[in-house]
Parts: structure tokens; sequence; C-alpha cells
């Protein structure tokens, strides 16, 4: 297992500045996930990992180690690429012992070597197949036991699941996860899916403009988003803003004609005047009092329905309906709206930051 640091990194491309002052570490055996939409920096600061990229700035350390200069040869690890990037004419147990000839590892301990991590992916009954005759979940364990089989010190994997359909993407990310526990190496995965970052990780760094906006795990920053990006890019939220006011100590926002909602236990007590109320759809339920509303559409989604309703305010409130009888939620029914507070996030309206208790600066 190995800790990774990285200390002040800064990547340009032709003067314009892609990463401009990163710093993060990840545990030894640690599943990190680098989480951000396309252009954040994600790929390009795992390509620095690698060795792929140059750097203009900062240093990055395996276990107290700069290893800057190294080559990505010299550097130990596995990395398994959106492509695949399996070679057509030899077969999967070829394909995963490819490594394992460039190093000269002898043949008997090879080929042991090539069972057991063929073995580890639920690939042992394929190793004579071509790449050609696999459908794209099988390449993708062949490339993930390639990886594996050298027994690198980090394992890198850029967008992994991206070519697969939803059902292969949770039944292969399920997999990733289970043979990295299994395995304990150090893990730095990238991915702009935000349920696929949630299943696997141990922790994400949220990034977007080539800076991390959030390191946490993928309960604290879905449950106390650092800014108003972090609860807008994880998940679905709704986004109202609000007057907050303090009366005998207590802080409430109104959210609809008549009802107010105590949010002193949630917010700084510095925090007043106008904020932005992040609540997420599963905090709010069709209730008996509560903020009035107007139903504009529902979405049938299986388990559940999506609606779509109007506050009294003109604004938008999403929310799922979990009922399993026949929904009586049609547009223009009139209905009020309990909303959970302990589910609520309050942010400052200029800059986007968190003003909770706690909330760092």
């Amino acid at each position: 297992m190995t800790r990774i640091a990285l200390q002040s990194l800064r990547k340009e491309y032709a003067g314009q500045v892609a990463i401009p002052d990163l710093s993060l570490e990840i545990g030894d055996g640690e599943f990190f996930t680098l989480l951000g939409p396309s252009g954040c920096g994600k790929t390009t600061l795992l390509r620095m990992i690698a060795g792929f990229n140059s750097i203009e700035g900062g240093t990055i350390s395996f276990d107290g180690t700069v290893i800057n200069d190294r080559p990505p040869a010299e550097r130990n690890i596995g990395m398994v690429f959106q492509n695949y990037a399996l070679f057509p004419q030899m077969t999967a147990a070829k394909n995963v012992g490819f490594g394992l000839q460039t190093r000269r590892i002898p043949r008997a301990e090879a080929d042991a070597r090539i069972a057991r991590a063929l073995e580890s992916v639920r690939m042992a009954h394929l190793g004579d197949r071509l790449p050609g005759q696999m459908s794209g979940g099988q390449q993708q364990r062949v490339a993930l036991a390639r990886a594996l089989v050298i027994e690198p010190a980090v394992l890198l994997m850029d967008e992994p699941l991206s070519n697969l359909d939803a059902k292969l993407r949770v039944e292969m990310r399920e997999t990733i996860r289970q043979v990295q526990h299994e395995a304990g190496i150090t893990t730095v995965y990238v991915t702009h899916d935000q349920e696929e970052a949630m299943a696997v990780s141990d922790r994400i760094a949220v990034m977007n403009l080539g800076v991390v906006q959030q390191v946490g795990t993928p309960a604290e920053i879905y449950r106390r988003p650092a800014n108003r990006f972090v609860a807008e890019f994880i998940g679905k939220t709704n986004l109202l803003e609000r007057d907050l006011r303090w009366q005998d100590g207590r802080a409430t926002v109104e959210m609809g004609p008549g009802v107010s909602i105590d949010v002193t236990g949630l917010v700084d007590p510095a925090t007043q005047g106008r904020v932005q109320v992040s609540v997420r759809p599963e905090a709010v339920s069709v209730a008996a009092e509560g903020v009035p509303a107007e139903v504009l559409d529902e979405t049938f989604l299986g388990s559940h329905s999506q609606v779509r309703a109007r506050l009294a305010s003109g604004e938008m409130i999403e929310f799922l309906e979990f009922s399993q009888q026949s929904s009586s939620l049609k547009p223009g029914v009139q209905l009020r709206l309990a909303i959970e507070t302990h589910q609520l996030t309050v942010f400052d309206p200029d800059s986007g930051a968190s003003v909770a208790r706690g909330a760092s600066a």
C-alpha cells in the first residue's frame, strides 16, 4: 500500500492554467475518486500522477519520496483506461500477462499471477478469448486484471465505465470496488458520474476549473456540501433564496405564506439577511400541513415518481413520491409540502459558500 501526497501542484497548457495550486493527501489502500464535470482537470491530474503530463509546479510523492522526475515505467502504477486499450490479436490471458513479459517475470510465476488476476475479475473461463470475441464488460474486466497482475503500488483508473451500458456499469463498479478492497491497492479513480463515485469511493474530491471544492466521504459531501457548486453537482437539489431572520436566539426562514422553518442549529450564528437554502428532493413530502404548492408534472420512474411543483413565490420545487398506489399528483393539484429541516444546507448567495455551523471559511 502507498500514501500519495500532492503538494501545490500546477499545470499549464500553452500558458493557460489548467490546475493553479492543488494539494491532496490519499491514504494507504484508499479508494479515492476525482469527481467533476468535463474540463475540470481531473484527468489532467491523474495523468500527472501517472507521469504522462509535465508538472509546472509542486510535488507528487509516493510514501514520502518525490517522483516528479520518474518516468511512468518507474512509478509502479497500474492504469485502466476508458477505451480498454487491449491488443486485439492477443487472448485475454496474453493481454493480462503483457506487463509481466516486459518485466521479465519467470514463466511459471507469470502463469500463476495471470490465473489469479483473471480469477479475481471472474474471467478465468475466458482466458483464451480474443478481445473481439468479448463484450465491453468482459474487456473491461481483462483491462482491470492486466493492471492488477503487475502488483502495482498505485492503481489509476480514468473513466473506466463510461463506454458501458447502465446495467453493466452497476455490475462493473461493484466488481472494481470488491477487487480493490481485496487487493488493498491505493486507487485513484476519475469519473464525472456522481452515483458511480458515491458507490465506489472511500473519499471523493469534487473538482471544478482545476480547483478542489471539497474532500470528504460520500455521505459528508452529499449531506454537508461545502458550497453551492458541490450541492448542485452531487445529486439534485432545490435552491430557494430566502431572508434569514434572528429573533430571541432563533433563526428562521419563511418557506411559504405563513410557513417558517427553524434553522438555528444549521447556520453559523453570524449569518443573517439573504441566503440560499438547498433542499434535496428526498427532504420534501406531501403532508396535511406545510408549504402550499401546485403540481406541475409527474414523471414515473418505477420505484418512485419525480414530481415538480410551483410554490406561491413562483419558484419550482422537485420532490420524490414513493407511494405504491396510483398517483393522484396530477397537474393543477393543490397540496402542502413538509420539509425535513435537518436535511437542509444554507449558502451565502454571493460567494456560494456554506454558512453551516462549523463550516470552514
